[in-house]
């Protein structure tokens, strides 16, 4: 890794599937390292899946030691018990990278699907098919992991533009 590099961990939570993506920036340069889901199961009480979460993600973060997180935005989910849950994962989400020390940004959902895809209401498919783009050697298998690598790249991008704008 070069001295410029930087690894960013994009987040997308849910209760079922928290989707994670690693990719790596050097300069211009954004290199694919690892994606996947964590997957809770749902026989498990809401405690134990949030404490899955929790766990997987402590793990993850100590092995691939990335430098900053980026998180989705919770859209408001019609139904309250959903919207809760998925709430409460993302509180997970959140956490775990602040309390191991990374800068957390957040991104809404058409801000990442403006900056990966060029118009804020393009479909999933659409976000995933330019993921594959932008980073040929991700497998990207999940959607999960597609819009958690979608977050990453986004975070990328603003952080070049935040740069670009304080020189």
């Amino acid at each position: 890794m070069g001295s410029n590099a930087i690894r960013i961990l994009g987040i997308d939570p849910g209760l079922r599937n928290t989707g994670y993506g690693l990719i790596e920036q050097r300069g211009a340069n954004l290199v694919f390292i690892a994606c996947g889901a964590i997957t809770t199961g749902a026989g498990h009480s809401l405690a134990e899946r949030l404490a899955q979460i929790h766990r997987a993600l402590v793990a993850l973060i100590e092995k691939e030691r990335p430098d900053e997180a980026a998180i989705e935005e919770t859209f408001v989910n019609r139904d309250p018990q959903s919207a809760l849950k998925l709430g409460q994962a993302r509180g997970i989400a959140l956490s775990v990278p602040a309390l191991l020390g990374l800068p957390v940004a957040e991104y809404a959902a058409n801000v990442v699907k403006k900056t990966i895809v060029g118009v804020g209401h393009a479909e999933k498919a659409q976000v995933a098919m330019m993921v594959k783009m932008l980073l040929p050697a991700s497998p990207a298998a999940s959607p999960d992991a597609a819009d958690a690598l979608a977050l990453a790249i986004t975070h990328a991008q603003h952080r070049n533009l935040k740069r670009r704008g304080a020189a």
